[in-house]
């Protein structure tokens, strides 16, 4: 079977697939596999400097300001940040951007960039931009950038202070073709398949299936079943309406091996996978290249495609069922996700077809 033809046989497939469940999806989140431009952000590094992101040649949109600037890096920062490439964006979230700056005797050291009047442990004390952006909006939303999106200038440092002047820093999102979705079978040995426009790839395996939700204080910021970030070693989905807290995350075996996630292996609300081949950590297009926050209710893009594209979307089958929503399950219940049988996480887009 050809390309091509397999492209119209998927196609066929969703169009079947959207058509029985519209009254569960609201937008057409597998029919599109390219986006052709991506955009920058730009941010003023000093108190009042103007945060904008710009696509290509058009005007660039205001998205807010900066409130304060960071006096030093964090270092050691978290465990994942070690497996990120440095001067990068290493987690992508609703109520954080952590950048990678270097490693250091196998640690990463980061600043990051968080909205107003939230809560990020990972991004230490004095060590961010703080900005006036509300939580899940803006570069914490529609225009979040996806792990492994290159920032410069790139920031020095001498001990823990950051050497800086004023300038701009930027942060690029490039132009890159997504896969369509991943699923995921919620059981010890389930496959984890990867579908593109070259057919489904199997990635690894599950060692530990999900079967509760935890208390993970960003999902305040998210809806339930959209994802509320992605790093080298985590993709963290909502089960909470927006305002409450819950969610689980999905670990690669790598970082569920790390002191820092011990714990993940006796409580329910950790997924660990393992790749066939290779490594998993920071690596695409799990935990690399791809999800985002995405738009949250009322947020816009430059069309229609954006703006439903890179919203993050999870579904789920209840006991072997039809593809349904998330269930909603608040707070730590060790047993609330017991009955999902599989998991299917949508990759963002920008763009409605590829050639």
């Amino acid at each position: 079977m050809n390309s091509l033809t397999l492209k119209k046989l998927i196609l066929f497939t969703l169009a079947i697939f959207f058509y029985f469940i519209s009254p569960i999806i609201t937008a057409p989140y597998a029919l599109a596999f390219k986006d052709p431009e991506g955009f920058t952000i730009k941010i003023e590094l000093f108190p009042g400097g103007s945060i904008t992101a710009q696509r290509g040649a058009d005007k660039p949109v205001s998205l807010g300001m900066v409130i304060s600037i960071p006096q030093m890096a964090r270092w050691p920062s978290f465990t994942a940040s070690k497996w990120g490439e440095p001067s990068t964006v290493v987690a992508s979230a609703v109520n954080a951007i952590h950048i990678l700056l270097n490693i250091e005797k196998g640690l990463g050291r980061t600043i990051s960039i968080l909205p107003w009047n939230t809560i990020a442990p990972a991004a230490g004390e004095n060590s961010y931009i703080l900005t006036n952006i509300p939580p899940g909006q803006g570069i914490f939303g529609a225009w979040a950038p996806s792990v492994g999106s290159k920032v410069t200038p790139i920031l020095h440092i001498k001990g823990d202070k950051l050497q800086k002047k004023p300038m701009v820093l930027e942060i690029r999102q490039a132009p890159k073709e997504s896969p369509y979705f991943v699923e995921i079978e919620n059981r010890p040995g389930g496959r984890i398949v990867a579908w593109s426009k070259d057919g489904p790839k199997v990635l690894g395996r599950v060692i530990k299936a999900v079967s509760g939700s935890g208390r993970f204080q960003g999902t305040i910021f998210q809806e339930r079943g959209r994802i509320r970030a992605n790093h080298p070693g985590v993709i963290d989905i909502s089960t909470s309406p927006k305002g409450q807290v819950g969610g689980f995350q999905i670990l690669p075996l790598e970082h569920g091996a790390s002191k820092e996630m011990y714990t993940a292996w006796d409580l329910t609300q950790w997924l660990i996978v393992a790749p066939y081949t290779g490594k998993f950590v920071g690596s695409m297009p799990l935990f690399s290249g791809y999800f985002v926050p995405g738009p949250s209710r009322g947020e816009k893009l430059w069309d229609m495609w954006s703006t439903y594209g890179r919203k993050s979307l999870v579904l789920v089958r209840v006991n072997g069922g039809k593809w349904t929503w998330m269930p909603k399950a608040v707070g730590r219940k060790d047993n609330a996700l017991a009955c999902i049988t599989h998991i299917r996480i949508y990759f963002p887009f920008t763009h409605p077809l590829s050639e």
